[in-house]
């Protein structure tokens, strides 16, 4: 038995072709749990293998498109059949977006919404009714510190993490006697293909400037980011962990930055705190 008693423990990871999804399925198998580790498509599955490989451990690989909710109950029911239950949900995939209202089509807020929240929110319905029977499980859905922090050209992207942190807050306090735990991890900046695979404006328009000066920042951001494996083993911690926890950082910056938010009564702080983002040198 480990020293958290979840050795053996049957986790479902979604996300898991690269960056911290990838390190936190194998720092979940290396902590003794049986991971079923899915991503859109397999054949991106090299890398995951090769660290699973590098860290002596193996881990299922199946297809999953989050955004299909009757593959995504078919892979529930598969993996409920071969092992019995499923202990532990990480809802790990998720997609970046660049982009202010005005740039924005309908179909954009609607895809973050459908990865973000749509897609986390289905594979919780779906797990919870066999942990609440069974009197044991936990549920982590990787959000962001833009769950927390409303950040300028990141409307749709943080509008669907503020709702999934929502949603799954308001379930914690409900499945918590049920012996289900529920939780969100936020982590800041993350070494990943998570920036490239961001969705962005082809024409900023009258937000040329201001984008310029938010893109420059995130990049300097970027440059400085937590390396995807320390954030991976951030969230293999807080997913095995037996702490009846709610919100969790995946580093020190991370809480540093939510803690903006989470003490902004009038909402001041966090307009000054990310005012210096979009700063131009034209006049006002």
């Amino acid at each position: 038995m480990s020293e958290n008693g979840r050795i053996g423990e049957v986790v479902l990871v979604t996300g898991t072709s690269s960056g911290m999804g990838m390190h936190a399925a194998v720092e979940l198998a290396r902590s003794g749990a049986q991971v079923i580790a899915t991503m859109r498509d397999t054949a991106r599955s090299a890398r995951l293998q090769e660290t699973a490989d590098a860290a002596g451990v193996t881990l299922e690989v199946h297809a999953l498109d989050v955004t299909d909710h009757a593959a995504a109950a078919r892979v529930v029911d598969e993996v409920t059949a071969a092992h019995g239950r499923i202990d532990v949900l990480v809802n790990n995939a998720g997609q970046g977006g660049v982009g202010t209202a005005e740039q924005l089509s309908m179909e954009q807020i609607r895809a973050q919404l459908e990865v973000n929240y749509l897609a986390p929110v289905h594979l919780a319905k779906l797990v919870l009714p066999g942990m609440r029977e069974r009197g044991h499980g936990t549920i982590l859905t990787v959000t962001s510190v833009g769950g927390v922090v409303g950040q300028p050209f990141a409307d749709a992207y943080c509008g669907a993490k503020f709702a999934v942190e929502g949603f799954m807050q308001s379930l914690a306090a409900v499945a918590e006697p049920f012996g289900v735990h529920v939780r969100v991890i936020e982590p800041a900046a993350v070494a990943s293909d998570f920036v490239q695979n961001a969705v962005r404006p082809t024409d900023a328009g009258a937000y040329e400037d201001q984008l310029r000066a938010y893109i420059a920042r995130s990049t300097g951001a970027f440059a400085n980011a937590q390396s995807a494996a320390d954030a991976g083993a951030a969230i293999a911690a807080a997913a095995l962990s037996g702490e009846t926890r709610f919100r969790w950082q995946s580093s020190e910056a991370a809480t540093a930055f939510v803690g903006v938010s989470l003490a902004d009564l009038d909402g001041s702080r966090v307009r000054a705190f990310t005012a210096p983002w979009i700063a131009t040198d034209r006049p006002a």
